[in-house]
């Protein structure tokens, strides 16, 4: 089976900087999302720093030699990294990032994340989120103290409990399960979800053209006054005829929400 994907990221109409930065690596089946934390000293500089740490460690190592170890071993090194910049040149403030990965190899995906950058999966036509955020408002659904649906509306719906470069040891969650041929997969960060709803990200991603699907999603976002900076990448999980003829679903309606 082969992947294909496409990245994108944009400011937003509000912010004045991209915090967020990203990376694409479909010959070693590495993809990343960074956001830089919103409010804190240079999220544009630890969102970067993340990539360029993930980078320089997987750059020149085959496929093989790409383990789940390694991935978070630099993440690690990153977190390492920005605790020692938050004293040296920001006078303690934190300079942190949140980071989902997706890694696929051998008939299997696995999703590595820290704090609420997602990662989604199409399956069959119908969408799941992944990864679990780690926020303030995720622990108060889990506890029932708020319902899901009110999460985004929450006054603390921008309080992160996880972060690469906020505390000195680094926690990252890990899920891995098998492949499946037609697999879309959607890394984004949360100006996206802010922005679009699950469903509507759904109907988007049905007719399986990533790139126009790609389009479709950062359009939505940006009519909708994007508040934060946007990010996405999809890879979808093709087999061999599809890669040759790719454009297959290129006619096919990609729905516009305003």
């Amino acid at each position: 089976m082969f992947q294909s994907s496409h990245a994108q990221t944009h400011r937003g109409t509000v912010r004045k900087i991209n915090e967020d930065a990203f990376l694409e690596r479909p010959t070693q089946g590495i993809w990343v999302v960074a956001d830089g934390m919103g409010g804190h000293a240079a999220g544009d500089v630890a969102s970067q720093l993340v990539i360029d740490t993930i980078l320089k460690k997987i750059e020149y190592l085959s496929p093989d030699q790409i383990n789940t170890t390694v991935l978070v071993q630099s993440l690690k090194e990153s977190n390492a990294i920005l605790q020692q910049m938050s004293k040296t040149q920001f006078a303690g403030k934190v300079a942190g990032s949140t980071v989902v990965i997706l890694w696929i190899k051998d008939e299997h995906y696995h999703l590595l994340w820290v704090g609420d950058s997602r990662g989604y999966l199409l399956r069959h036509g119908v969408l799941q989120q992944v990864t679990k955020d780690h926020s303030q408002v995720n622990d108060m659904i889990d506890e029932g103290v708020i319902l899901a649906e009110d999460a985004e509306r929450h006054p603390l719906a921008n309080v992160i409990t996880r972060a690469v470069g906020v505390d000195t040891e680094l926690n990252v969650d890990i899920k891995s399960d098998r492949l499946v041929l037609g697999d879309v997969f959607l890394l984004c960060s949360d100006g996206l979800n802010k922005e679009v709803s699950d469903k509507e990200i759904e109907k988007v991603l049905q007719p399986g053209n990533i790139i126009d699907a790609g389009m479709a999603l950062m359009h939505a976002s940006l009519v909708r006054n994007a508040r934060d900076n946007v990010t996405c990448i999809l890879v979808k999980n093709k087999n061999d005829v599809e890669h040759l003829v790719d454009g297959n679903n290129s006619d096919a309606t990609i729905p516009l929400f305003i």
